[in-house]
């Protein structure tokens, strides 16, 4: 089929795109109506012009030696790399851009292509989604230094976190909108809200009946009832405070925060610790069962390690039953790390296996269980400041096994 030159010339006059052809002295030759929009000027008002007329006043001191750079050694690349670019209007203003460039010869003479986009919109969103990403931050570390003072001022606390929760429930709405342009912030977002609305809402309610019923029982013979509705307020707020815990620790890991130091230490004697001081987390007849070498020194992050430890165990202990057994073994080579933590209880499908380590994922089996579904995504990310992996083998009825392995440090040991 013989090419039809009408095809190019549709192309170049209905492309999205901005499309500007400058010549070897740097002024304008050609002009689409794409880039007319953008810039506000007519073709006619371009084309002779030297291109530093669309480039704000504060760059175009140094534009000519990046242009005269690029024509001693063209390439077809972006421009900009890490930083932003801004383009001028004929209206004096600037506009954020992203810019591509190409060349071509013709005869001895040079031209340059530059493909033009601008990109207002969606720095707008950007910056929509930062303010609302600080807001939940700012949000999130208000939780933390208010449930310090919880215990001494569990009404007042309670009263904060019910109009918090109030404020942070309203935003929804907004939040739904800016994050809509971003597919992957929109899914977390969406869990967040509905995970905090459900797991705060519970110990809130809790600790605001029984604050409440605590002022009627004053006499002596009311004792028991105090010390029950004053049980179920400490328990609510350990439960306020794991999922705060959850999110600062997350917090952490996004920003990078979180810093390996290796140390040299008996693995046996931390798995051993770090049972013991779980005991106090196990249902009725619960019990640990310890296995493996309960004696051998290894060369690690011993903090990373037993935070790892502890949330394998806290979530046996969640999923599984009265009376069931929680086994933890422990062994090490000279190359790795290697730990099981294996519960008896209501397991995990093969469907949702494949979410388990997604941040507030929780399983189908699951949802009535206390929970963030932050866990299991903070063990990964550890596991991953380590350069450890993570298996799991588990089926519905039947518990989960789940076993880490972690190389040793070659620092100390």
């Amino acid at each position: 089929m013989k090419f039809d030159p009408t095809h190019l010339t549709s192309l170049f006059e209905n492309a999205t795109e901005g499309i500007i052809l400058t010549n070897g002295a740097g002024n304008v030759v050609l002009v689409n109506p794409a880039a007319e929009k953008i810039f506000g000027y007519t073709a006619e008002e371009l084309i002779g012009n030297p291109i530093e007329i669309l480039i704000p006043q504060s760059a175009r001191p140094h534009h000519h030696v990046l242009r005269e750079g690029f024509y001693h050694k063209p390439s077809n690349r972006r421009m900009g790399q890490g930083r932003d670019l801004y383009g001028k209007r004929k209206d004096g203003s600037d506009i954020p851009v992203e810019v591509s460039l190409s060349f071509y010869h013709k005869g001895e003479e040079l031209f340059v292509i530059a493909f033009i986009v601008d990109i207002t919109e969606r720095k707008k969103t950007e910056r929509n989604i930062l303010a609302h990403q600080e807001a939940l931050e700012n949000m999130t570390e208000s939780f933390r230094r208010l449930n310090t003072q919880l215990e001494a001022k569990v009404e007042e606390r309670t009263l904060i976190l019910k109009e918090a929760l109030q404020k942070l429930e309203e935003s929804q709405k907004d939040l739904n909108e800016a994050l809509d342009k971003e597919k992957h912030l929109s899914e977390i977002k969406s869990r967040f809200v509905s995970m905090a609305s459900h797991e705060f809402r519970t110990p809130l309610s809790t600790v605001l009946s029984s604050a409440s019923l605590l002022s009627r029982y004053v006499t002596t013979e009311d004792q028991e009832k105090r010390s029950r509705h004053v049980e179920k307020i400490k328990n609510s707020v350990k439960h306020l405070n794991d999922i705060l815990e959850d999110f600062l620790s997350l917090g952490k890991l996004d920003e990078g925060k979180v810093n390996t130091h290796n140390s040299l230490f008996d693995l046996g004697e931390l798995v051993t610790e770090t049972a013991d001081e779980m005991r106090g987390l196990l249902k009725q007849d619960q019990h640990f069962t310890l296995g493996g070498n309960l004696s051998v020194f290894v060369s690690c992050d011993k903090k990373l390690l037993k935070n790892i430890i502890i949330n394998l165990i806290s979530n046996a202990i969640k999923f599984s039953g009265e009376a069931q057994a929680i086994d933890i073994s422990s062994s090490a080579t000279t190359d790795e790390i290697r730990v099981t933590v294996k519960d008896h209880g209501i397991g995990i499908s093969e469907e949702d296996q494949v979410h388990l380590y997604s941040s507030f994922f929780r399983g189908k089996n699951a949802t009535n269980i206390q929970g963030t579904g932050l866990g299991l995504h903070i063990i990964k990310r550890y596991l991953e400041l380590l350069a450890g992996t993570i298996t799991l083998q588990s089926a519905i009825g039947t518990g989960s096994s789940f076993t880490i392995i972690v190389p040793q440090s070659a620092e100390t040991i």
